[in-house]
């Protein structure tokens, strides 16, 4: 990548105290076309753009949506709230990506996820060698144990990452792709016409305006394009599973988390007493994980309940209650933890730790009684590893991120159809990357086979899924006397 430019100093005057160097802008862009306008109720809003497959969300699944758009052929636009792509995996500092690999060591979580870890630099990324997935080694499993990629005694791909690298390769694969990005800009309302949504009213610092596309993918992550275009979901939770918490995670530098380790792996009962204490004094407390690198510590919590992710109030809240904890981490930690003398506040995440909202009610969903099947549905496209070793690898149906009876949009990432139970493993960044591919993919073959999402010819999508590297086993072929099932377990909320 090369960014020359002219450049200019400035120099010291008796109006200007600084000098510096400034650099002239690259690019002349065009003036836009016009797109005409759109009438909502009360006013006409410009149109600022249009094309085939429109992504709101630049999360792991809006990012890998828009590759996988792109790649088969789409207009791509991706709209996104912040300054940068990967969502919670970056800006949300879940830089702990979980399970990749199954049980028995093979990698399924492969497609867009396989090429950004192909392409990350070898220093942005920390997790077991190849040879040892899989492993039950008991000295290898307890290693990687303390190190966030072992589980259930079994060693599994679970890497932690450099969340600037994986904004950088992120954004740079969508401009490969010729994807247009527009950072800055809130989605507020999707345009919706005779039950089929034609494209989103977005706000910015330009004011209120609107992408037009022929298919639309959710990829906000609380699903709130499709709940506000009259799709049915539903939000039931458990209080007391971490799966549905909140937080803001965060960084201290300065640390040694090697010599954390062995504290808490060779004084077990000390590590206990230390914890203990942090409770009682802290109140809020969490302990540390690995990183990237040995002298930067991850705060994944403290997680907390009894919040709404749709909850202005309760947003706010539980940032004030994060920032408050991790001064008082810092303080307790630089007291009494090995490792964490010379330990500072890095960074606070710039953006709050979400992990449920809404999920859609979908023409399909994965359900927590397929668990055990081991089955390939017809219309798979995706795989994820199950929760434990009783499990069988587990099932995404194309289904799942289909609306109902919503036309014009598809769902992806952590608000897509499924259970409770299995929207704890289905919100994890890997199987965001998954599903977000999917709709992607299925969202460019709508547009180029002129039908409605839920009218993909499935085979197709698989083939399109099959040759940007998405594992699928080959029981997942639709025939022509297979009807995709729609199950009545989930009920509308």
């Amino acid at each position: 990548m090369n960014d020359k430019v002219n450049m200019i100093t400035t120099q010291r005057t008796e109006e200007r105290i600084l000098s510096s160097d400034i650099f002239e802008r690259k690019e002349q862009r065009a003036p836009r076309p016009d797109y005409g306008y759109w009438d909502e109720p009360g006013q006409r809003i410009p149109i600022y753009h249009r094309c085939d497959v429109l992504v709101v969300g630049g999360g792991p699944s809006g990012t890998a949506a828009a590759a996988a758009a792109a790649r088969a052929g789409a207009n791509v636009t991706l709209l996104e709230r912040y300054n940068h792509l990967g969502g919670l995996s970056t800006g949300g500092l879940v830089i702990w990506i979980d399970r990749m690999s199954d049980w028995q060591g093979e990698l399924v979580i492969r497609g867009f996820a396989q090429e950004l870890f192909e392409r990350l630099p070898p220093d942005a990324v920390a997790g077991p060698e190849r040879e040892v997935w899989g492993s039950q080694d008991p000295v290898k499993a307890a290693y990687w144990a303390q190190r966030t990629a072992a589980y259930h005694g079994v060693v599994t791909w679970s890497p932690t990452i450099d969340p600037e690298r994986l904004k950088l390769l992120s954004q740079e694969i969508l401009l490969e792709r010729q994807v247009k990005l527009v950072y800055h800009s809130w989605a507020a309302q999707p345009i919706v016409e005779n039950n089929t949504v034609r494209g989103v009213a977005f706000e910015s610092k330009e004011g209120r305006m609107a992408i037009m596309a022929k298919v639309v993918v959710d990829a906000t992550g609380d699903g709130d394009l499709f709940a506000r275009a009259g799709a049915a979901f539903t939000n039931d939770i458990e209080a007391a599973d971490v799966h549905h918490c909140m937080n803001t995670a965060w960084l201290f530098g300065g640390v040694d988390m090697r010599r954390w380790i062995d504290f808490r792996a060779g004084q077990p009962e000390a590590f206990a007493a230390f914890m203990d204490r942090g409770r009682a004094e802290c109140g809020l407390f969490e302990r540390p994980f690995v990183s990237w690198r040995d002298d930067i510590a991850l705060f994944m919590g403290p997680r907390q309940t009894g919040y709404s992710a749709l909850d202005v109030d309760d947003l706010t809240a539980v940032e004030v209650r994060s920032h408050r904890a991790m001064a008082q981490h810092l303080a307790f930690f630089r007291a009494h933890a090995p490792g964490f003398e010379q330990a500072y506040m890095m960074l606070s995440a710039p953006q709050i730790g979400v992990r449920h909202a809404r999920r859609l009610v979908g023409v399909d969903a994965v359900l927590r009684s397929r668990w055990s099947d081991g089955v390939a549905l017809p219309d798979e496209v995706g795989v994820t590893p199950a929760v434990s070793p009783k499990f069988p690898n587990i099932s995404i149906p194309y289904g799942a991120l289909v609306p109902q009876s919503l036309e014009g949009l598809l769902a992806c990432g952590r608000h897509i159809s499924c259970d409770r139970n299995s929207h704890g493993f289905m919100r994890e960044i890997p199987q965001c990357w998954i599903t977000g591919q999917a709709a992607g993919a299925a969202a460019a073959l709508a547009v180029a086979q002129g039908v409605q999402p839920r009218a993909v010819d499935v085979q197709s999508l698989q083939t399109e899924l099959l040759a940007q590297g998405v594992y699928l086993r080959p029981g997942a072929q639709v025939r022509a006397d297979t009807e995709v099932p729609v199950p009545q377990t989930v009920a509308a909320g």
